[in-house]
């Protein structure tokens, strides 16, 4: 692997996850168990939601959730709304479950689903839309869930990376009917690979629970199988390092919000060449990464790119438009310039790590890796 001084993220591994690590060890037995039912506890309780079901990723999160929506009346084929400027998982995960995406486009000053593009999106075949707080910074939930209400339609929100983000003071994940989370490296609470689902729907919490273990009959010790599953599960071992993640998670995400906030301060003199991303009134973004946008649409960002990476600073760019700009999604029809933000977002946009293990020189050092480029 490249040698970078700044990553997007990485694994430590502390003196409460080699604990709960050394249990499960010790009991022989790694599969889902008391690590996992103790941090879906603590993740609860960390947010509040009534409900964690944790799962082996963030994209098995989605899945499920997508799957219960065929216990709600959903047939193979029926649609889901989702952005067009999203992780791929987003869309994969509907396709996974037997359902078709729907996309729409975004805003730029947001990166967000434009929600004035969701009714027209809307077709007899909609059950549900799925909001992405990308970056961390929510979605305008009040407009969204007025969709959903007049339409009697699911929302899904995929919080992966916004762990902990709020807006006026409600933490997402607790807008919509399911909320989904991902504890890849780079994320705000981490366990190597996992993820989770929340609801403060006992229903919902039950299906998902049967769905992501094969379907089966919540309780029962035979093999009773209700619905279609998967094998999602989460295990002890991830469990174990999730569960020292939330044990810091106050002190994670105060650091990473220092971080965001003063690379916000330091690029601010680029205003004129560079889309920053602030909190809007009443909004705590997470500071999951650090995104930026050309204000040049006709500008290419591969050269800043290109730099940074020259200077070991680990860079992606910032998703692209998924129907329009990756082949994998051009079965679904949609013509290029359909989605014209996403795509100028694709073309433009990069993001890079604030991690915890950074320090103020890293940050200092990436302000002035930006500077210079446009310098």
């Amino acid at each position: 692997m490249k040698p970078y001084r700044i990553t997007f993220g990485h694994i430590e591994v502390g003196a409460t996850a080699r604990k709960y690590l050394n249990e499960a060890l010790n009991r022989n037995w790694v599969s889902e168990g008391p690590n996992v039912e103790r941090f879906e506890v603590e993740f609860a309780n960390e947010f509040g939601y009534s409900h964690a079901i944790a799962t082996s990723s963030g994209t098995d999160a989605g899945i499920v959730a997508m799957a219960v929506l065929h216990d709600l009346g959903a047939s193979r084929g029926d649609e889901v709304i989702t952005p067009a400027l999203a992780f791929v998982s987003t869309a994969n995960c509907v396709l996974a479950a037997g359902l078709v995406p729907k996309f729409v486009d975004v805003e730029l000053d947001t990166l967000n689903i434009d929600p004035r593009l969701i009714d027209a999106a809307i077709t007899p075949r909609t059950r549900a839309i799925q909001v992405v707080h990308t970056m961390g910074k929510p979605c305008k939930m009040p407009e969204i869930l007025d969709i959903a209400r007049r339409h009697k339609l699911m929302v899904i929100e995929d919080a992966c990376e916004a762990h902990g983000a709020t807006m006026n003071g409600t933490v997402v994940g607790k807008f919509g009917h399911l909320g989904i989370f991902s504890f890849y490296a780079a994320h705000m609470v981490c366990s190597g690979e996992g993820g989770m689902i929340v609801t403060t729907d006992s229903e919902l919490a039950a299906l998902c629970r049967s769905v992501r273990s094969h379907g089966r009959r919540r309780g029962e010790l035979y093999f009773s199988f209700d619905r279609i599953g998967f094998n999602s599960k989460m295990n002890d071992l991830e469990a174990a390092i999730g569960l020292e993640g939330i044990e810091s998670f106050g002190e994670t995400f105060d650091l990473r919000r220092r971080y965001l906030l003063r690379l916000r301060e330091l690029l601010a003199p680029l205003q004129d060449r560079l889309i920053l991303y602030r909190d809007s009134p009443g909004e705590v973004i997470c500071p999951h990464a650090f995104p930026i946008v050309l204000r040049n649409e006709k500008e290419s960002v591969e050269g800043l790119y290109s730099y940074l990476e020259e200077r070991g600073i680990q860079c992606k760019t910032l998703f692209g438009s998924l129907p329009t700009q990756h082949q994998a999604f051009r079965f679904l029809g949609y013509p290029e310039g359909a989605f014209p933000v996403a795509e100028r977002i694709g073309r433009t946009g990069l993001h890079f790590g604030v991690h915890q293990y950074l320090t103020n020189e890293d940050i200092e050092y990436v302000a002035d890796s930006v500077k210079s480029y446009f310098d």
